[in-house]
């Protein structure tokens, strides 16, 4: 007689891990992307099906707040301390903020989906209970 065992669920740290690797959020083997942060229909290793994710804007608006921070704190610091001119402000910033806003989207878009799937996060819906009876 052969048992049939369920899946382990994976822990917190397994599934942030897996998601930070751009790997399928179940079995942590299979890739996400088929692109920069083009999502795959399906994981090629366990066949789970990608339909469910949405990250919406989530993951721009991180980026975009963690970059903003990093690069208008060192700004300040430089304008403060060495007061450059524009033209140098523009060179320094520029790829700065394509470099902090570009090569963390994929990790922090896939860190997304697997806590997205640790969770069973899912769109929410209205429930329609009975209305509480009348107690007097």
């Amino acid at each position: 007689m052969q048992l049939m065992t369920r899946p382990v669920q994976a822990t917190l740290a397994q599934s942030a891990l897996r998601g930070l690797a751009c790997k399928c959020p179940r079995c942590g083997e299979g890739k996400l992307y088929d692109g920069f942060i083009t999502l795959r229909p399906t994981c090629a290793h366990c066949g789970l099906d990608y339909a469910f994710i949405d990250a919406g804007d989530g993951p721009a608006i991180f980026i975009i707040m963690i970059s903003g921070a990093i690069v208008v704190a060192a700004a300040l610091i430089v304008e403060v301390k060495y007061q450059p001119p524009f033209w140098l402000h523009a060179a320094l910033w520029g790829p700065l903020i394509l470099a902090t806003t570009l090569l963390p989207l994929r990790a922090m878009k896939s860190l997304l989906i697997a806590l997205q799937f640790h969770h069973k996060a899912a769109e929410g819906q209205l429930t329609f209970e009975d209305k509480p009876k009348d107690l007097s």
